[in-house]
């Protein structure tokens, strides 16, 4: 299923979004993708990196002996079809097309196998970055760098059947790679996280992203797309 959520008279709303429409408990509310929310509201996202052979080796990262991570803030959210300001402070920015879990539930200390219980579904994020900032919350913590959706869906399980996944950039496939590929699965990673945080309901954890060579633009478009997720469409400016 997936499970969007869309503004209506009555304030937002969440449901199963399918043929072009989101079915909630008010009614059935048109909308089309580009229309649609953010698909959760965290207190924030967790986002692991170096989580792919292939991107350490193009930047000579040391290979981690557990997840390597850092947060970006609710501010860092924008939706599906949204547009990226391109940030003034920088002149370098690329892209990052990674999966990220939704928490569904309040929760800490789980085990990977518990993980499944706790996850509401999987959705699309894309981890902008700053490159010529200092430090990696500069780098990766501003307005707008952490896109997301289109929607959670909730029938798939990357550990236990690996998804394929693919970015292109004004139209040029810039990364091709599967799950399967990640140093640490996404079970590792929740259960990891939630040793040393609570998990709140709406709470995202990410998974890093495959070699993702080349910088954006204003005017680029970055599509990112998880088989049996979604894609997640998003206009630099």
């Amino acid at each position: 299923m997936r499970l969007a959520r869309v503004e209506t008279p009555d304030g937002l709303v969440t449901g199963e979004y399918r043929d072009g429409a989101v079915y909630a408990d008010n009614g059935v509310h048109e909308a089309t993708v580009e229309e649609l929310h953010p698909p959760c509201e965290p207190s924030a996202l967790y986002c692991v990196g170096r989580n792919y052979a292939a991107t350490i080796d193009s930047m000579g990262y040391d290979v981690p002996d557990e997840p390597d991570f850092f947060i970006k803030p609710p501010a860092s959210i924008i939706g599906p079809g949204d547009d990226i300001p391109y940030p003034t402070f920088s002149e370098q920015v690329t892209y990052a097309g990674e999966l990220a879990a939704v928490v569904d539930r309040r929760c800490t200390d789980v085990t990977p196998a518990e993980v499944p219980d706790v996850v509401r579904g999987y959705t699309v994020m894309n981890d902008m970055d700053a490159l010529d900032q200092q430090g990696r919350t500069a780098r990766k913590a501003w307005d707008a760098s952490g896109p997301l959706g289109p929607w959670v869906e909730t029938d798939v399980d990357p550990v236990a059947e690996p998804i394929q996944m693919s970015t292109d950039v004004a139209d040029e496939r810039r990364q091709e790679a599967t799950t399967e590929l990640m140093l640490f699965d996404a079970h590792e990673v929740v259960s990891y996280l939630s040793k040393r945080f609570t998990l709140r309901p709406g709470d995202v954890v990410a998974f890093g992203s495959p070699d993702n060579p080349g910088q954006v633009e204003p005017g680029d478009e970055v599509a990112i797309t998880y088989e049996g997720v979604g894609t997640l469409r998003n206009t630099i400016v």
